[in-house]
Order: C-alpha cells, then structure tokens, then sequence
C-alpha cells in the first residue's frame, strides 16, 4: 500500500498530553504534520504542544462531552483550514474482580474509550469527509482476547474495534478512510499504574509468550505512524499481534479455562483491590471530573 507524505497534513491526536498520544503527537509532527492536541490536561498539552516541530495548537475537552467536541472541532477547522487525520487515542482503564468494582469507575471506563471515542468521531466526520482523511481508532490486544480483572477495558476496547469495522463500512464510499491499531502492554502510565497492584502484574507475567512482555513505547508508535501514512486499515503496535487475529476464535475458551485456575491461585489476595482508574491518566480523568462537580 502506498505511503501518504504527511507534510502539511493537519493531524488530531486525543488524549494528547501522554503515553502514545504524547508520542504520536511528536513524531507526526517531525514528519510534516500540523497537530491539534486534546485532551484533559491543558498544562502538559501546552507543554507538548510548545516541544513539536512546526505548527500545533492544544484544546482543553472531555471526549465524552458532545458539545465539546463539536466545538474543538469547528476550531480546529477555522484554526488550521481542515482536517486530514483524526487519532481517536484517549483512554483510561480499571482493573480488579467485576463483583468488588467500583461501579463509576467501570462505566468510567466504557464512557471514555467507547463512547469519547464515537463522539470524536461524530465531531470530526464532517471534515474528514471534506479532506477525504483518516480516522484511526487506538484499540488494544484487549479487543482480541479476553482476560480476567479487566472487564471494562476489554468490553471498551472490543466496542471500539466493532464500532469503527462498521463506521469503515459506513464512510468509505465516502473517502474516508477507518483504521483499528492493536497494542499489547505497552510502557506507558497506563500499564505502569496498573503494575503497581501486585496481583494485577503477577497475573500479567503468568500470562504466556509473548503476551507478558511489556513493549517499548517507540517502536509501537512508530508501527502506529507508518499505519496513518498508509491508512491502513489494521495497524499492530507489536509485530505479533497480526497473529492473534487467526487464533482469536479460541481464546474465550482457552482464557476462561486457564483465567479460572489463575484466580483460584489469587482468590486469596483479591480482598481489598483498589478498583478505580490507573495511571496518572486515570487520576488526570478522576481530577478533572471533581473539579466539574465543584
């Protein structure tokens, strides 16, 4: 498939202000791209937003707000001219035994990375369709498989990746090009957050080869970069996870079979799991919402 030269191409990246969008962001723009960041922390978008190459600007929203997003898209467009690439990257993630968790915290999770990632998409449609541009949805090793402890992230991430197969449908006759990237645990705060709950990294590194490895961030991005000069429709953070899409049929089974005998072994230790969102992005996400409250 034929590379599309990113120079002069305007570029949104949610969830912007770390981790893979943080990244993403940088090396878009080392490579010619015009990068709008958004996300939750207007200091560290400001912050990445100074450090890019050329031209960026950051916007301060909620990809869960409707409202929001319509119009950090309507700004993006009076600001930059048009839109070519939307990254739907914003996400945050639980982890603990369903029956203890924290029922906000769980929805928490769906309402960011299932349904901020459609109402960016909703927001941005538009102007893609104008630029005939590309929508690439972040999803994760966690659409493919399942696993145990971690219900909301995988229903989120499985959501995402049906979500955005049918919008492919939906917009290409359009010219509007859908891709689904796939990462397995990938360093970033995210995972760094969750590998602070001792059972939560134990279980991880039970998990067989070569599904227990944590991933440099770089490479992975990198794999996400050449997906969006290509836009293609499959993009794997990890060479491997193309892979996984053959055997994928045979996980539930496999997972609900050896997923029973690794809680067995830590039934004893789940009692007192904290259950609210990981990372500092999900105490990014946690802050900004007490501060709406207040």
């Amino acid at each position: 498939m034929s590379k599309v030269s990113l120079q002069g191409q305007v570029a949104v990246v949610t969830g912007a202000a770390r981790g893979v969008g943080e990244l993403l962001a940088r090396k878009l723009s080392a490579r010619g791209a015009t990068v709008a960041l958004v996300g939750l922390e207007p200091d560290a978008l400001k912050e990445v937003s100074a450090r890019l190459h050329g031209d960026s600007d950051h916007w301060h929203a909620d990809v869960t707000d409707h409202e929001a997003m319509a119009r950090v898209a309507r700004e993006v467009k009076e600001r930059f001219g048009k839109v070519d690439i939307v990254v739907a990257n914003a996400g945050v993630a639980t982890g603990g035994p369903f029956v203890d968790s924290d029922p906000q915290a769980w929805r928490r999770v769906i309402e960011v990375n299932l349904i901020g990632s459609a109402v960016t998409a909703r927001a941005f449609l538009p102007v893609l369709v104008e630029s005939r541009g590309y929508l690439l949805q972040i999803a994760s090793l966690a659409a493919i498989t399942p696993a145990p402890m971690m219900t909301a992230y995988c229903a989120s991430k499985s959501g995402v990746e049906a979500y955005a197969h049918s919008l492919r449908a939906e917009v290409g006759y359009r010219g509007v090009k859908v891709g689904v990237a796939y990462l397995s645990w990938t360093d970033t705060d995210m995972v760094r957050g969750a590998d602070q709950d001792d059972v939560m990294r134990e279980l991880r590194q039970r998990l067989p080869w070569p599904s227990s490895k944590t991933y440099p961030l770089g490479p992975a991005v990198d794999r996400i970069v050449a997906g969006i000069e290509r836009r293609s429709s499959h993009v794997y953070g990890q060479w491997w996870l193309r892979g996984m899409q053959g055997v994928r049929g045979y996980l539930p089974g496999i997972i609900g079979t050896v997923g029973q005998r690794e809680m067995r072994r830590f039934a004893d230790r789940l009692q007192g799991m904290r259950t609210g969102l990981v990372g500092a992005g999900g105490a990014a996400d946690e802050q900004a919402r007490a501060t709406e409250r207040s």
